[in-house]
């Protein structure tokens, strides 16, 4: 066989079981997640992929529990990051391994930090669980280019697409997972890269079917688009912009500032201490967010709740990374956005009427997203496959997604003054 060819069918057999790995990865991560969730609050208990949602569950689950969980959460955190950063080797992120050093991922520190972010999460920290999936992509997608000798520039597009692989796995979002990649990670739009992070993502998310299903992230209601809401999406746009930017200089000051040492474990089981005392009284702020984005999403928030909801998921965001728990960034800014939207197309509403709350936060939530990460393309898709909208929902969604980005970078320049 020519050697061209050979190097072909090898590079493909990496993107074909760079695709499984991640898919499998994400896949058990996931399930890992509901299963640690139903045995914590006590709910479908028969079954670990169940129509009773996370958030029914923990309402559901006596004040008591929510309590006793969430001390148990701070202590598994604490004593679980305490022993990864004193035993462990030092961690490296995604966006490191796939840079020009493209220093190795350790393995068993990063699958540790992997799972125990899942652990976390489940039992109710308020941080992603994007992260995860992501790591265990780019570790199989590592192992694989290792052992297939790729050269450095194709090592570290397989790793990236490892990673999207399995974002998209966890998600089901075949087509956010690759844009991911192009966008975040690589910052490259040539067709190789993006063929390898199309098959990879779509090979991940396809394999993840087999326990997952191919369940949309979240239910929403039928929304007409009406002149009302593209005008919204123009005017507050910018708004959404400003508010990423305030949230993201929060949480990278908490980043910055992370416990280590004996701090570790003391802050972790006060900050999810008090989470879980919050949560006697607000069982929807438990989780990454994705519970009070789909009470957004669903019409089913006043104005009142979603502002002491978005106050409240903001502040115990920051303090749980303050603490030194681990987790994304993603799920929690939708969540915040599609709160913020609640409020800002509330108060649009006594002006110009008509508009379900609903379609507002779908909207804010990709806004709030694109900003927060600095991925406008990303957000779009993942908002899009996360919601199954119809296709004209695309137009405000785009347009506050434009004028977000360009204040959030406004705020960036005005920064640097």
């Amino acid at each position: 066989m020519p050697s061209k060819a050979r190097s072909l069918l090898i590079l493909a057999l990496v993107v074909i079981f760079t695709g499984i790995g991640a898919g499998l990865g994400g896949m058990l991560l996931a399930l890992l997640l509901h299963g640690i969730q139903h045995l914590a609050y006590g709910y479908s208990l028969d079954s670990l992929i169940s129509h009773e949602t996370f958030l029914l569950g923990v309402t559901a689950a006596a004040p008591e529990r929510r309590v006793l969980v969430l001390i148990t959460c701070g202590l598994v955190a604490g004593a679980g990051w305490w022993l990864i950063y004193r035993y462990g080797r030092p961690l490296g992120s995604i966006k490191q391994a796939v840079s020009a050093q493209a220093p190795i991922m350790p393995p068993k520190t990063t699958l540790a930090h992997a799972v125990l972010q899942i652990i976390t999460v489940a039992l109710g920290s308020p941080l992603g669980r994007e992260v995860a999936p992501r790591e265990v992509g780019a570790l199989a997608a590592t192992w694989l280019s290792q052992r297939a000798r790729l050269a450095p520039d194709m090592h570290r597009l397989i790793v990236a697409c490892g990673a999207g692989a399995g974002l998209a796995a966890v998600y089901n979002v075949p087509l956010g997972g690759a844009v991911f990649v192009l966008e975040v990670l690589v910052g490259v739009f040539s067709w190789p890269a993006a063929v390898i992070a199309l098959a990879t993502s779509a090979i991940g998310a396809s394999v993840a079917w087999i326990g997952l299903g191919a369940e949309a992230q979240y239910v929403v209601p039928h929304f007409v688009l009406s002149p009302g809401l593209i005008a919204w999406a123009l005017a507050c746009g910018p708004v959404f912009g400003l508010a990423a930017y305030g949230f993201n200089r929060l949480t990278g000051a908490a980043r910055s500032n992370a416990a280590r040492g004996w701090r570790l474990p003391v802050l972790s089981l006060i900050n999810f201490t008090i989470i879980g005392g919050l949560a006697i009284f607000l069982p929807q702020i438990l989780g990454n967010g994705k519970g009070p984005a789909q009470l957004g999403f669903d019409n089913e928030l006043t104005i009142g709740l979603a502002a002491v909801l978005l106050v409240v998921k903001v502040l115990i965001t920051a303090s749980s990374l303050r603490a030194g728990a681990a987790g994304g960034l993603l799920t929690p800014a939708l969540a915040n956005g599609a709160l913020l939207a609640i409020i800002l197309g509330g108060a649009w509403s006594l002006l110009w009427p008509g508009v379900p709350l609903g379609a507002f936060a779908i909207i804010g939530a990709a806004a709030f997203l694109a900003s927060s990460m600095s991925m406008p393309l990303t957000a779009i898709v993942l908002v899009a496959e996360f919601t199954r909208i119809d296709h004209d929902f695309l137009v405000p969604i785009i347009l506050a997604v434009a004028g977000s980005m360009c204040m959030s970078k406004l705020c960036v320049l005005w920064e640097k003054r």
